[in-house]
């Protein structure tokens, strides 16, 4: 039984939602952040990442950083870029890509529920990416960020979205990126039914935001030892929920830097134990799981997995598992992929002719096209409590920050 419940929101004036709403925190690096707020005093992620305001040696991680933060963020309701409900209610958040649309519900999840595993994970988080979030969330003493779940199909819950999308949206505009995103505040006689629809839903999932997610949980454990409030907004956690069917994951594709001092023969020799190798023009996508694409020397190959090496093991039969053990570690020597400066990888969103650039340009040697992970795999590795390795799913669109704040 999911516990989602309605909220309070903070959330941007109508005129200001364009302006405000950024990609996640995350998706930039210190460089790419400070480029992307350049003339942009009110997009939030000035607040997500407030060391683009200091110059380039400022520790992003001090104190003083996150206090600037607070400021801002108090700064935009003083000026009225923010106002809060008066009353607790769910939304619905639309976003279009590419003529391709998905509708999540937007509430908030519960801590017990992810301490219980009701709640499911596929990734490992980082200590050191977790930490700087809850400063951020303690200091702000608000979630701004939106942790992004799925749940399994659920008709009763796409009636609702449904009924309600008819109505005129609280927001609606065309990001830079040509995403357009629709925001609507559901009738508040829908709350009980939203409410107990998740209470049938036995289980949700991360599909993004762990770090996020795995921050607000530690957040409340800290506040739960100060205070002893069952209803404090700190032991729940800001979510937009979506049907497994509006969902679409992309690849998360791999760039080796190096061939491992070894030739490309000597590279199509030793893969040709396990892969069936064919030569072709590039492909934009692989179509078929177990299939890989791989760049190499200016030529393009397309690599079947030999059924001897399919696995009915759920983390094994994965197709980066399958290319993590029998071609990047005893090949290129990449034994673990996440502490391994050989690989970098790419997300979907960017396809092969990126892949194609970063080998013209001499940033990587080799570079692999994956087929992208299924809801069904990562529902199937959650299910049984298991880790996906890393970089296995890349979600687009990506949820915007500062839509939605959940105030704690």
């Amino acid at each position: 039984m999911a516990i989602v419940k309605s909220f309070k929101c903070v959330r941007p004036r109508e005129d200001m939602a364009e302006q405000v709403a950024s990609l996640p925190y995350d998706v930039y690096d210190r460089k790419e952040a400070k480029a992307a707020v350049a003339g942009k005093p009110y997009a939030f992620l000035n607040i997500d990442r407030p060391e683009t305001a200091f110059d380039d040696d400022f520790d992003m991680y001090s104190k003083e950083a996150y206090k600037y933060a607070r400021d801002l963020y108090n700064e935009f309701k003083d000026k009225g870029i923010y106002e809060e409900d008066t009353c607790d209610s769910y939304y619905l958040y639309e976003l279009t890509m590419n003529g391709r649309s998905q509708t999540g519900i937007v509430g908030l999840a519960s801590v017990d529920d992810y301490l219980n595993n009701i709640i499911k994970k596929h990734e490992n988080t980082r200590e050191e990416k977790e930490i700087d979030r809850i400063n951020h969330v303690d200091t702000l003493d608000a979630q701004t960020g939106p942790i992004f779940l799925a749940y399994k199909a659920n008709d009763a819950l796409q009636k609702i979205i449904s009924q309600n999308t008819k109505n005129v949206p609280l927001y609606d505009f065309v990001s830079e990126d040509g995403v357009r995103h629709r925001v609507w505040k559901v009738e508040k006689e829908y709350n009980t039914q939203i409410a107990g629809c998740f209470e049938n839903i036995s289980a949700l999932y991360i599909a993004d935001g762990h770090h996020r997610a795995a921050s607000a949980v530690k957040v409340a454990l800290k506040r739960r030892q100060k205070y002893d409030d069952k209803n404090a907004e700190y032991n729940y956690f800001l979510s937009v929920i979506f049907d497994e069917r509006q969902l679409h994951i992309l690849p998360y594709n791999r760039i080796v830097l190096d061939l491992n001092l070894k030739s490309e023969d000597e590279i199509l020799e030793s893969i040709s134990k396990y892969f069936d190798i064919k030569e072709c023009p590039v492909q934009r996508e692989i179509t078929n799981r177990h299939e890989f694409g791989m760049l190499l020397k200016d030529k393009f190959y397309i690599l079947k997995a030999k059924e001897e090496i399919i696995s009915d093991d759920t983390i094994k039969s994965l197709d980066v598992s399958i290319l993590q053990d029998f071609v990047l570690s005893p090949i290129f020597g990449i034994k673990d992929p996440r502490t391994d400066n050989r690989i970098k990888f790419a997300g979907g969103i960017r396809g092969v002719e990126f892949l194609e650039s970063e080998l013209k340009s001499g940033r990587g040697k080799v570079a692999f096209l994956m087929h992208p992970t299924s809801m069904t795999e990562l529902f199937a590795v959650a299910d049984e409590n298991k880790l996906m390795p890393p970089k296995s799913t890349w979600f687009e669109p990506k949820l915007r920050s500062g839509i939605f704040i959940n105030e704690i």
